[in-house]
């Protein structure tokens, strides 16, 4: 009886991977052609900020990260370099 199901699995596989890959899916439209208008457009832009809003807060979250990080480990070198006080 297993046998039975194991080949009935077997099977059912070609029939299964012929429909995820089948050609009548959906097509899918390339917004490459679009993409390249917008990041070649002379504005006078960094082509990091041309993408729009979501670019700007992506750049300056990193920006506000970067520094933030590197204050931060300049203010614990500098407290690791200070001898410390004995009482």
């Amino acid at each position: 009886m297993q046998t039975f199901y194991i080949c009935l699995f077997f099977q059912r596989v070609p029939i299964l991977a012929s429909r995820a890959f089948s050609s009548s899916a959906r097509q899918l439209r390339n917004k490459v052609p679009e993409a390249q208008k917008i990041f070649q457009a002379d504005n006078g832009l960094p082509v990091h900020i041309k993408g729009g809003t979501g670019d700007m807060l992506l750049y300056w979250a990193t920006m506000t990260l970067t520094l933030t990080g590197t204050c931060y480990s300049l203010y614990w070198l500098l407290c690791a370099s200070m001898p410390k006080k004995k009482a």
